[in-house]
C-alpha cells in the first residue's frame, strides 16, 4: 500500500491507483465528467486537476492520469485550483451552454456564465464513448475525427457505421446525455451528434417481446461461440 495525503488528510491506496480513485475511495471530491472505472483514463475534461507536491515541486496534473506515490501530497481545493478549473467550466459552458449536466456541474463549481463565445453542441468531446465501444464492446464503431475546432464525434466518413451493433453502450456512459437511444416497435433508433441509424429488434419466441438489437446479439453469439438459437428467448422467458 502507498500512503499519501489529501487535503492534509492521511490515506491509503494501492500501488497504481490513480488520485481520482484514491480520493473518491475516500469520499473525497474531485469533479470529472470524462472518467468511467472501466475504460482507460483519457483526461479530457481535465475538470479533475489537482495541485501534487513532489520532491519540493508543486505542480497542477490530472488526478485521473496521475498514480499515486509514497509520500505525495495532494490538495483538490487550493486557490490555484479553483481558478483553473472555473476557466476550463467556462471554456465547456461555452461549448455546451444547453446542456443540463454541464449547467448542473458549472454551478457546482461556482459559474454561472461564461464569457467565451456561445456554440451549441452537446457532445463535449471526452470520448468517453469511444473507448467504451473499443474497450468494453471492441467494435469501435466510433471516433474522433478532425483537428482543432472542427473536432467532432463521427462514425466513419460520417457515414451509418458497419460495425456497429447497436448495444447503446456510447449511450449508457455519455455524462452529458449527447448519445440518446430509443427502441420503437421493431426497431432500436439511435442519436449520435452527427449521424443517427436504426437497428431491427430481435423477437422473443415465447412472449413476443422485441428485447435487443439482432446485431448485438449475432455479435455476442459468434465472439462467445454459442448456439444460433442462444438468444431466442429474452431473459425473463428463458428457463
Amino acid at each position: 500500500m502507498v500512503k499519501l495525503t489529501i487535503n492534509g488528510q492521511k490515506v491509503q491506496a494501492e500501488e497504481g491507483t490513480t488520485i481520482l480513485e484514491a480520493a473518491r475511495e475516500n469520499n473525497i471530491y474531485i469533479p470529472s465528467l470524462c472518467h468511467h472505472e472501466e475504460v482507460t483514463p483519457y483526461g479530457a475534461c481535465r475538470l479533475c486537476l489537482v495541485e501534487v507536491t513532489k520532491n519540493g515541486r508543486e505542480r497542477l496534473v490530472a488526478s485521473c492520469l496521475y498514480e499515486v506515490a509514497e509520500g505525495l501530497k495532494v490538495k483538490t481545493d487550493s486557490e490555484r485550483i479553483a481558478t483553473n478549473r472555473k476557466m476550463l467550466m467556462e471554456l465547456l459552458l461555452a461549448r455546451c451552454p444547453n446542456n443540463k449536466a454541464v449547467q448542473d456541474l458549472a454551478h457546482k463549481l461556482g459559474v454561472e456564465k461564461t464569457s467565451f463565445k456561445l456554440d451549441d453542441d452537446d457532445c463535449m468531446l471526452c470520448a468517453l464513448c469511444i473507448r467504451v465501444c473499443q474497450e468494453v464492446v471492441g467494435v469501435s464503431a466510433i471516433s474522433l475525427v478532425n483537428r482543432g475546432v472542427d473536432r467532432a464525434l463521427a462514425t466513419p466518413f460520417f457515414e451509418p457505421s458497419s460495425v456497429c451493433i447497436g448495444c447503446g453502450s456510447c449511450a449508457y456512459v455519455c455524462p452529458v446525455d449527447a448519445i440518446r437511444f430509443e427502441d420503437i416497435g421493431d426497431t432500436r433508433h439511435i442519436y449520435w451528434p452527427d449521424n443517427d441509424m436504426e437497428f431491427k429488434l430481435k423477437k422473443c419466441k415465447t412472449c413476443s417481446r422485441y428485447w435487443a438489437p439482432q446485431a448485438q446479439l449475432d455479435y455476442i453469439i459468434k465472439k462467445a461461440g454459442l448456439a444460433p438459437d442462444a438468444f431466442d428467448n429474452c431473459p425473463d422467458c428463458r428457463d
